[in-house]
């Protein structure tokens, strides 16, 4: 763990025990990434760099556009990154799928107190959702679409 003043590394099982402690609800996919949901929206908790003291949390807008609209997103991700400290923001597009990311990475080569992730993870999460309820306002045809999916999709599994 370190001496009394070197904070502890970051682990795969500090992230889940911190998720726990502050009782959200989570999982752990068979590759191993811990990911949760808010606000209908998924995000993980990875790991990166060699030494995996990076700590990266990433959220995915779960509305679908057309890639049509990617030339409008992109001008409004750009204003977002150049305004907003963060989170980062990005799209994808992969075919037909359009995804907009909204992601927060920092080192933690000198280990991370238990307060340090907790308000890592939060920040993390509460940007990305004032990001992605940001998209929401701009692009409420998905909005309307992505909701009417999730209800038929718990309708189906009652």
């Amino acid at each position: 763990m370190g001496d009394d003043t070197t904070p502890p590394p970051l682990t795969h099982q500090r992230i889940i025990d911190r998720l726990e402690a502050r009782g959200l609800v989570h999982a752990v996919d068979a590759d191993g990434d811990i990911g949760g949901r808010w606000e209908d929206h998924v995000f993980y908790f990875f790991r990166q760099g060699a030494r995996g003291d990076y700590l990266q949390v990433r959220g995915r807008w779960s509305r679908d556009l057309p890639a049509s609209e990617v030339d409008a997103l992109t001008h409004v991700l750009n204003e977002w990154n150049l305004t907003t400290l963060w989170p980062k923001v990005y799209v994808r597009v992969a075919g037909d799928d359009v995804g907009v990311y909204a992601e927060h990475t920092v080192d933690y080569e000198r280990g991370i107190t238990d307060d340090q992730l907790d308000l890592h993870m939060s920040c993390a999460v509460s940007t990305g959702l004032q990001f992605f309820a940001r998209l929401d306002e701009l692009y409420p045809q998905a909005v309307e679409a992505a909701r009417a999916k999730i209800a038929a999709l718990r309708a189906a599994e009652s």
